[in-house]
């Protein structure tokens, strides 16, 4: 095993785990590894901080991302403090209805829509905000009308920057109308008989700055207040959606909510209430920010193995957190226990996927590791169960969340191998392998 003996550096810098090798150890008398784990204090902690950034706009709503972190659970949790839901699929407009959340509260933001999901979102009375001037024709066509009230998703092209900093490149994502598009299609949207619209945009993802918000809302709101000037629209929202990011790398500085808040309030000052729009509500649509760095996928090492690297083997893998084999994308890990220990050996963590790049890190610096030690990946409260899949056959795992009271709830069962093979029910090979009562 390699033993370095380095100076700090990024990857040997710390985050505090919000569980205990204590309270796992207690935990998994129960539930064994792996599972996703939340903290209900983080999460209420954060939310509220939401809620009194945008205090100053009346009409303000966080649509919570519900692909971020599909938990009625969770959400739940998010609606005490005024949240709503944003759904881009039929399930998710169906969880949102289940769980008694009303219309009103419900965005519906997809792209490349069935027919049905427009129809049904419509039937809930969830504001839909449409992707493409073609589905203009096409909701209309789907429904025998249109709603009253309409979004519609802008895309600028181009790239997205902040001062000589390139964030992303809109001009290559297939989401939404172009700027002209937008002019058009609020024209026909009114001459059609909507009374009410949005503007909703998305141009940049996961960015840790508080100057992303701010230059995306003066984008909009002076947008806002052409549109309105050049085709008479009665615009009632702004939906700054997503993009507010969380640091996934230790040296990160986090995003202060509170004052990307203000510096929007500043911009809404300086563009919307001149133009006789202070009446204008702000919406945004955050989910990783609202739920990532509350939660923890944790996982035991079983194996470890020597040849031209150190592995650790854990009982994780891709289907648990897909984002660093997808993406390479980095989650930092703390060895429970071993907390204050030097971080100065280097492993890949790896599953047990039939893939090579079923590693949750690659040249790791950690503490010595030994077998039986548990691991807590940070920052999987997002798109991290959400993400999972059956690849391999692997089931998905539990969530847990730890209460505020230090208690654990489950909140999402463990995957058994009969739900795996439940599309099957029906047909011979199902009885094959299920006797009645059999997991």
């Amino acid at each position: 095993m390699r033993n370095l003996n380095i100076e700090e550096t990024e990857e040997t810098m710390k985050k505090e785990a919000f569980v205990t090798k204590a309270q796992i150890e207690e935990i998994v008398k129960t539930y064994p590894t792996p599972f996703h784990i939340y903290d209900e204090k983080g999460i209420r902690a954060n939310a509220r901080a939401l809620k009194e950034a945008f205090a100053w706009n009346p009409g303000y709503k966080e649509f919570f991302a519900v692909k971020a972190t599909p938990n009625p659970f969770l959400i739940d949790i998010l609606r005490e403090y005024g949240c709503g839901t944003d759904c881009s699929s039929m399930t998710e407009l169906m969880l949102s209805h289940a769980m008694g959340i009303p219309g009103e509260d419900i965005m519906f933001s997809s792209n490349d829509t069935p027919a049905e999901e427009f129809a049904y979102a419509a039937r809930i009375g969830a504001t839909i905000n449409l992707d493409d001037i073609t589905h203009i024709d096409f909701l209309e066509k789907t429904l025998g009308y249109l709603p009253k009230t309409v979004s519609c998703r802008f895309n600028p092209g181009g790239y997205f920057s902040l001062g000589t900093d390139i964030m992303d490149n809109p001009g290559d994502a297939k989401y939404g109308f172009t700027t002209e598009q937008m002019f058009e299609g609020y024209r026909i949207l009114k001459a059609r008989g909507v009374e009410h619209f949005g503007i909703h945009a998305f141009l940049a993802s996961n960015t840790v700055t508080n100057e992303y918000y701010p230059v995306l809302a003066k984008q909009l709101f002076e947008l806002a207040v052409k549109l309105r000037q050049e085709t008479g629209a009665d615009i009632r929202f702004i939906n700054l959606s997503g993009g507010v990011g969380v640091p996934y790398r230790p040296e990160q500085t986090p995003n202060d909510i509170r004052v990307i808040g203000e510096n929007v309030r500043k911009v809404y000052e300086e563009v919307l209430v001149p133009a006789g729009m202070g009446d204008v509500a702000i919406y945004t649509e955050l989910g990783r920010f609202m739920m990532a760095p509350y939660g923890h996928l944790v996982t035991r090492v079983i194996h470890e193995k020597h040849i031209y690297k150190e592995y650790l083997g854990v009982d994780a893998c891709a289907v648990n957190l897909m984002r660093p084999a997808m993406y390479g994308a980095y989650h930092h890990i703390t060895v429970l226990g071993k907390e204050q220990q030097p971080c100065d050996h280097m492993y890949d963590v790896a599953g047990s996927l039939c893939e090579n790049n079923d590693k949750f890190a690659i040249d790791r610096m950690l503490p010595e590791v030994e077998m039986g030690d548990y691991l807590a990946i940070h920052d999987t409260g997002a798109h991290g169960f959400a993400m999972g899949y059956n690849y391999n056959g692997k089931l998905k795992s539990a969530e847990l969340l730890l209460k505020e009271d230090g208690s654990v709830q489950l909140i999402r069962r463990a995957e058994t191998a009969r739900d795996y093979f439940a599309t099957f029910d029906g047909f011979e090979i199902f009885d094959k392998m299920f006797s009645k009562g059999e997991k």
